[in-house]
């Protein structure tokens, strides 16, 4: 079963749950907004990638934090900022086993299907 993270209006996790529903993919949606993230979860995909692949800069949230909390970032408060802002990380992250992918491309996800 694939888990796929993120916000429901955000584009990209649309375009995702379209892809995943035509291919007959069976997963769970694990909404930001409603769960916020597992800090668990958020450390080892920051472990497994970087924090710098997770945390979405371009994104509205993250250009709307204070200009303190964007300066010198490392792993620790890039995790913390994403930990307390959930749609400051790149979306969707779909989790299978130990596949893990972040954004969006649909030959990355022939290797969840």
């Amino acid at each position: 079963m694939i888990t796929l993270y993120g916000i429901p209006n955000c584009d990209t996790v649309k375009k995702a749950r379209v892809w995943l529903d035509a291919n007959g993919a069976a997963y769970a949606f694990h909404d930001y907004k409603k769960a916020g993230v597992d800090e668990a979860a958020l450390r080892g995909w920051v472990a497994r990638l970087g924090w710098e692949k997770l945390l979405n800069r371009a994104g509205m949230t993250f250009r709307k934090l204070p200009d303190a909390a964007k300066v010198d970032l490392d792993a620790e408060k890039a995790i913390a900022l994403m930990l307390a802002n959930p749609s400051a990380i790149r979306r969707p992250v779909a989790v299978k086993g130990d596949t893990l992918v972040v954004g969006f491309d649909a030959a990355q996800y022939q290797t969840l299907v």
